[in-house]
């Protein structure tokens, strides 16, 4: 039996908004820390976050994530935050000067007519050396496994430390998809963090496969808004429903500082100092 506590992330709204209008998407700082407390109180050990300019674009501005760090931290939550970055360049990485734990950033970025095209190595050497400059650990986030031999590729030129933090998107759970998360766990280090972002009614499938394959898990209303079919769900609904599953399949969870271990990530030696929310650096 794999007895490594299990690492519960969740995903509070995406960025596609306009997407799932008429359903408890948190937009608002209120909303997303009310939910980020929820979630927390659920049992997620990480709060991945987004934060959003006045018109709802997604922002990497430390002045859009600061009201939000700050928020979730005078709630006493001591989750680890992940600081959603999406496929910004290096030079846009403004909120990595509120000195985050963990960030994500994309393997990926779209092209003019919104198509996924692969970022390319120069792009996210770059990426990597700010993240390394502000103390921040890099989750990366891939679509394909070929995204996974590029960061074993970049890992080999010392880009990328020990242990890995690997989201793999998986877009269904049709047999295909299904492969490529059972193929993703050799092509990684035997220390490697990875969980699946699945998305839709296929995410709490697809985290029972992640559990049993040896991975942690990510839900939450960024990939899912379902609870069931046609019941729409809320963040700490889908939070308590992956501890349930965890516990049934007789697997630990990981509280916040365990998760810290687990992610290779300092430990938090103190309660989270409240955010300069005048801070607008770069």
């Amino acid at each position: 039996m794999n007895d490594t506590p299990v690492v519960v992330q969740a995903a509070l709204a995406g960025a596609g908004l306009e997407r799932v209008e008429g359903f408890p998407v948190p937009e608002t700082t209120d909303a997303v820390v009310k939910d980020a407390l929820a979630a927390w109180d659920a049992g997620a050990a990480a709060i991945h976050l987004r934060a959003r300019r006045p018109d709802r674009s997604p922002s990497t501005r430390a002045e859009h994530f600061a009201p939000l760090v700050e928020g979730i931290r005078a709630g006493q939550c001591d989750a680890i935050l992940n600081f959603a970055c999406g496929a910004a360049e290096a030079e846009d990485l403004d909120c990595l000067a509120l000195g985050p734990e963990l960030a994500s950033i994309d393997c990926w970025d779209e092209d003019p007519e919104g198509f996924a095209i692969d970022r390319s190595l120069p792009a996210l050497r770059d990426v990597l050396a700010r993240f390394a400059d502000c103390d921040t650990a890099p989750e990366l986030r891939c679509r394909h496994l070929w995204h996974l031999r590029t960061l074993l590729h970049l890992r080999e030129e010392g880009l990328l430390a020990d242990p890995l933090r690997v989201q793999l998107v998986v877009e269904d759970g049709s047999a295909t998809a299904i492969e490529r998360v059972l193929r993703m766990g050799p092509l990684l280090p035997a220390d490697a963090v990875w969980s699946v972002a699945g998305l839709g009614l296929w995410q709490a499938r697809l985290n029972v496969l992640c559990l049993i394959a040896g991975g942690h898990v990510r839900t939450g209303l960024e990939d899912n808004v379902w609870l069931v079919q046609d019941v729409p769900a809320t963040n700490e609904q889908l939070v308590q429903r992956i501890v349930r599953i965890v516990d049934e399949l007789d697997r630990p969870l990981a509280t916040p500082d365990e998760a810290r271990a687990i992610l290779g990530l300092a430990p938090r030696e103190a309660p989270p100092a409240a955010v300069d929310l005048h801070l607008t650096a770069g």
